[in-house]
């Protein structure tokens, strides 16, 4: 105990000696743990042993309920904010506060995603992109292959008895991202394209140790196949521009390449790969765990189900004969099952942290943040606060009911400027498949009570061994 004090206060002060003792004294409370690790051995622990709310537990355990902590992070000094208002703060304020990312999540998903690029390069960029991504008539073209690969993925899982859910969940949001992103994706492509964004995926939150035995060293090797197959897919597409030949349909890779600014001036090779790395990471895994976590719910909540089918049942009964399958329109009428997707948002936190920089000095709650120092936004302690939201591990649709949430109460997409610009396509795949399961189908789970792990992201051990059933046409 002697020498673990002595150590933790030697790394202290190494970390914190330039900002000079009234600096220092403006701090949250907090310490910085070992040389090297820091706090990451705890946040380790506290996520892999399944209970991940204890690590920042830990904190208010010993310091009280600030609000703000200070740790060592991902090679880095770190403030911790946890509640409502401080997040709001920092996501709000794009003049004090930077993207912060990990070396490992940037160096995965590229140095000119939305998640690194400053404040002018990333209006820029989500200004050329935002009408492929959630524009009314992008939205409404994708609608189409949504709803038809939906309802042939769950027959075919009914006919194939027992699955892996979560696996097929996955496979199945895949398809319809890349199918939205590079319609002319072989299944050769379509497989590698999987194959590497599976291992990617495990080394975005891990530490950049670039050795082997290292979720990084993986992840990286994957990201290059990735860059290689996307950039062979957009040299070719290039090609095509050039000779001027015509495709029978648009997607999101032609979008990119035709989108101009005011000024003129088009994306890069790097600009477009790195945004459809990112897109076809998030598009996928984020959408594909919040179906999986909300079908669990619904199939363990008889009274929720009912209520969602119902809500459902009346859409499918107000829509004309002459109209194939469900569209904008329709789905703007699932209220209910908002507040369903809202809860499981909250309840799982799939995206539990995210990362910014300070850009000066700058005191949130009269704590100092320090210039260079990250600060990670806990959403996790957010959503799971019982004075923000009462009894807040029952899982309860109800509360959304006429409930507007006050900034900085619900962050699954973030915050501000930095809100993630994929949410209305990603809120439009999870109710399309949710709209299909409670029409026609029921989960039962062969281990009910199976051990969650949490990262990268909360989910099954077992990917949710099930049965899909087919109860009616």
């Amino acid at each position: 105990m002697v020498i673990d004090a002595i150590v933790r206060r030697a790394h202290g002060w190494a970390r914190e000696a330039s900002l000079g003792a009234k600096r220092r004294a403006q701090l949250p409370p907090g310490d910085m743990g070992w040389p090297v690790v820091g706090a990451m051995w705890a946040f380790l622990w506290a996520f892999k042993s399944g209970n991940p709310n204890s690590f920042i537990g830990s904190f208010i355990r010993r310091y009280g309920r600030t609000g703000m902590y200070r740790a060592f992070m991902f090679s880095s000094p770190t403030i911790l904010v946890t509640t409502p208002d401080a997040c709001k703060r920092v996501l709000m304020d794009d003049e004090n506060f930077v993207e912060g990312w990990p070396k490992a999540t940037v160096e995965l998903i590229g140095r000119k995603s939305f998640l690194t690029v400053h404040h002018e390069e990333h209006r820029r960029l989500r200004k050329l992109t935002a009408a492929p991504i959630n524009g009314f008539d992008a939205l409404s073209m994708y609608l189409g292959f949504i709803d038809r690969t939906v309802a042939e993925s769950l027959r075919r899982w009914s006919d194939a008895g027992e699955i892996e859910f979560l696996t097929e969940m996955r496979r199945m949001t895949f398809r319809i991202i890349v199918q939205i992103f590079l319609t002319a994706a072989d299944d050769e492509t379509m497989l590698a394209l999987e194959r590497s964004y599976t291992d990617l995926n495990h080394g975005v939150r891990a530490m950049a140790i670039n050795l082997p035995g290292f979720a990084f060293h993986k992840a990286f090797k994957a990201r290059k196949k990735l860059v290689s197959v996307l950039q062979g897919l957009l040299n070719k597409r290039r090609v095509e521009w050039a000779k001027g030949l015509s495709r029978s349909s648009t997607d999101m890779m032609d979008r990119l390449i035709e989108a101009e600014d005011e000024h003129g001036r088009r994306l890069d090779d790097e600009e477009i790969v790195d945004i459809l790395v990112m897109y076809l990471n998030a598009g996928h895994e984020s959408s594909a765990h919040v179906s999986m976590w909300a079908t669990i719910f619904l199939q363990e909540n008889p009274e929720i189900f009912a209520k969602a089918k119902a809500e459902q049942e009346e859409i499918i009964q107000s829509i004309p004969k002459t109209q194939k399958g469900i569209n904008l329109r329709d789905f703007r009428k699932m209220e209910y099952l908002s507040q369903v997707i809202d809860e499981t948002l909250r309840f799982v936190n799939i995206s539990f942290v995210s990362f910014r920089e300070a850009a000066k000095d700058v005191f949130v709650n009269d704590y100092l943040i320090p210039k260079g120092w990250k600060v990670q936004l806990w959403s996790r302690s957010v959503h799971m606060d019982p004075e923000v939201y009462p009894d807040p591990k029952k899982f309860n649709p109800s509360r959304w009911e006429n409930y507007s949430a006050r900034a900085g109460t619900f962050l699954p997409f973030g915050l501000g400027t930095r809100l993630c610009p994929g949410n209305d396509l990603a809120k439009l795949e999870i109710s399309v498949f949710l709209h299909h399961f409670l029409l026609g189908y029921k989960l039962t789970r062969t281990n009910p009570c199976c051990r969650i792990r949490y990262l990268p992201h909360p989910r099954p051990v077992d990917n949710c061994l099930a049965k899909i059933t087919r109860v009616c046409d």
